[in-house]
């Protein structure tokens, strides 16, 4: 999942109005592998647009978070949530990655089963019934089914005003969206040109499906990041 030092430094940016601080998520993570991919054309701090939008999609409509620069064509990038689904956290990260000159579209990739949030804000995973609900929904998301919605979401940001469709896509997951970042590297290799994970599982399994038996389809450069430790203690949350 996205843990609680990710959203607790995601809802401190949005407090603070965007406002860059020192642990610059996307900054220090996703900014930092598209790069690799991109000439430094982006304004830090740029204004950008929000929209709540509706993507269609092979089983059904997609309700997303669109968000870019107010002007200009820029690179596109696609967001998957961990487990927990499109929420503020995640809006907040593809705010800030809008804001270094990208286009950046952050997916429900539960639309199948109900509109995002699909929990309430700061439900925990290790809630049985959270964990329960959560997991069932994600069990949909099959390697056909995910590479199909992969496509969808992909050819939306290219039907974009503010998306440059001369330079490749980025696409970058949280956990169970490890495996999605694959399946869409998969899905789209001449679109996608890197890809992404953070704590991603299920990257590697025992099946004919494994996400990396995908590797040889795409020519993205791929980042897998994992932390060697963690630790529980939060600081205090600014307000002002």
């Amino acid at each position: 999942m996205c843990d609680e030092q990710t959203e607790f430094d995601n809802n401190s940016f949005a407090l603070g109005g965007g406002a860059v601080n020192r642990r610059d998520f996307s900054k220090l993570s996703a900014a930092a592998i598209m790069t690799l991919m991109y000439p430094a054309s982006a304004l830090a701090g740029e204004d950008v647009e929000e929209t709540d939008v509706i993507v269609t999609m092979e089983d059904g409509v997609s309700d997303s978070y669109f968000v870019r620069p107010k002007t200009g064509k820029h690179p596109a990038v696609l967001i998957w949530p961990d487990i927990r689904g499109l929420r503020q956290a995640f809006r907040a990260m593809g705010k800030r990655l809008a804001m270094q000159g990208y286009s950046v579209l952050v997916a429900n990739p539960f639309y199948r089963d109900a509109k995002a949030p699909v929990v309430p804000e700061g439900s925990s995973f290790r809630d049985p019934d959270t964990r329960k609900l959560l997991i069932g929904m994600a069990r949909k998301l099959t390697q056909d089914a995910s590479m199909s919605d992969a496509r969808h979401y992909i050819a939306f940001l290219d039907a974009q005003d503010s998306t440059d469709t001369s330079r490749k896509v980025g696409t970058m997951g949280y956990c169970m969206g490890g495996p999605l970042i694959m399946r869409t590297a998969g899905a789209v290799p001449e679109r996608v040109g890197a890809a992404a994970s953070f704590h991603g599982g299920g990257l590697v399994r025992d099946t004919d499906d494994s996400p990396h038996l995908l590797t040889p389809r795409s020519p993205a450069h791929v980042l897998h990041a994992i932390a060697e430790k963690t630790t529980n203690a939060l600081p205090t949350p600014k307000t002002h």
